[in-house]
């Protein structure tokens, strides 16, 4: 693979992407989409998303039809139909108006991550992909950048990092970043058959615990449960136990949900942000995804802001025929957007995970209280993003 991604002859750009997750994924296809010969390697041998669900919000969506996988993903998808936030006895404390919220900014659709994974990959050429390639070392070379990996060392003029919120590629040319940070709280994601369609999702709170439900398109129905936690914690009895210990008592249909589960189907993970970094750009490099601005996923935010990611990139590649000209914009658009996006998610966070009795009453009170339309106006910066337009990028270079 050593000089797979030189640039042709006829001037073709080429491009390495580090990591083939959905943001990989999705930054391949754009640039496979604007004309670059794209390599995304990945250091796993088999490719895949695991066995959970995901929010594709609104301005996800816009990023997907920028793709031109839109469609694709509304057929596989459920779009949601009930949801909000409630007690531990199911009382309804805050419900959002989800036909206004699709009448103002477009639907909130439900999809498995692999089914969208498997839809991006499909999108992209099949020589793109190349598994059981693990970077170790990245090197600016003036305008081209060098990847060391497994087999071999790759030139090209351009390298894309969505290698996650431990980034191999962010420790190579960032050494001075800050580590990731503990959130405080852990959380179990699985995916659960019962036999027959959720009819409401949404999320349900306590005091230092929350559970989240959504159907999928399958009729099965994914499953969050997050809990405060000391970091590296693991439960000694099992984590479905774990679960059934602390939500099977809460309001229905979690106990059911929590019954039908397979001890194989549940995922543990701690929550990590990275906090903000100076820049997402250096020389021909650029950090994507998780690698640039991993935030908690509270907002329901992380794979939309790097689909956003890959769609402004390329856009901004295409409108310009200077790539460090490019990559500056891209800095200047994304990373504002993207660390206000993380710091609206902890805050939410840090409320959801309040644990006194006091403050737990006094939250709730507040959500019974606020009007459904002031929670929308809450979200419009989040999700009225729109793909940047070729034809504005170039008129605003030249202006």
């Amino acid at each position: 693979m050593g000089e797979a991604a030189q640039p042709g002859g006829t001037g073709e750009r080429s491009a390495i992407v580090v990591g083939a997750g959905i943001g990989g994924l999705a930054a391949g296809v754009a640039l496979t989409r604007i004309g670059w010969r794209v390599k995304v390697l990945e250091r796993t041998a088999a490719f895949g998303e695991v066995g959970a669900g995901l929010s594709l919000w609104p301005n996800a969506v816009r990023a997907l039809d920028a793709l031109g996988v839109g469609e694709q993903v509304r057929a596989q998808a459920l779009a949601e139909t009930q949801a909000g936030v409630r007690d531990v006895s199911g009382r309804w404390l805050a419900r959002t108006d989800t036909q206004e919220l699709a009448r103002r900014f477009g639907p909130v659709v439900m999809i498995h991550r692999a089914r969208l994974f498997d839809i991006l990959r499909a999108a992209l050429p099949a020589d793109t992909l190349c598994g059981d390639t693990r970077v170790t070392k990245v090197t600016l070379r003036g305008q081209r950048v060098e990847a060391e990996h497994d087999k071999g060392v790759s030139r090209t003029d351009l390298l894309v990092a969505a290698d996650g919120i431990r980034s191999t590629v962010r420790h190579s040319l960032w050494p001075q970043a800050p580590a990731p940070r503990y959130a405080g709280y852990t959380t179990w994601r699985l995916v659960v058959d019962t036999g027959r369609r959720l009819s409401a999702g949404g999320e349900s709170w306590g005091r230092g615990e929350r559970v989240g439900m959504a159907p999928l398109a399958d009729g099965r129905t994914y499953l969050f449960c997050v809990a405060n936690a000391p970091e590296g914690h693991l439960s000694p009895g099992g984590e479905l136990a774990e679960l059934r210990r602390r939500f099977g008592h809460w309001h229905d249909p979690i106990p059911l949900l929590l019954a039908a589960a397979d001890e194989d189907a549940v995922m543990r993970h701690d929550v990590y942000e990275l906090p903000p970094l100076a820049g997402f750009v250096t020389g021909r490099a650029a950090l994507l995804g998780d690698a640039a601005h991993a935030m908690t996923p509270n907002l329901g935010q992380g794979a939309n802001q790097a689909l956003e990611d890959a769609v402004t990139l390329a856009a901004l590649l295409d409108s310009s025929p200077d790539v460090a000209t490019a990559l500056a914009a891209y800095d200047r658009h994304r990373r504002p957007r993207t660390q206000m996006i993380t710091r609206r998610s902890r805050r939410i966070g840090t409320v959801a995970q309040w644990h006194s009795a006091p403050a737990t009453a006094l939250r709730d009170l507040m959500l019974r209280l606020t009007p459904g339309s002031a929670a929308l106006n809450a979200l419009t910066p989040v999700l009225d993003w729109q793909p940047p337009a070729r034809d504005r990028l170039i008129a605003a270079r030249a202006g």
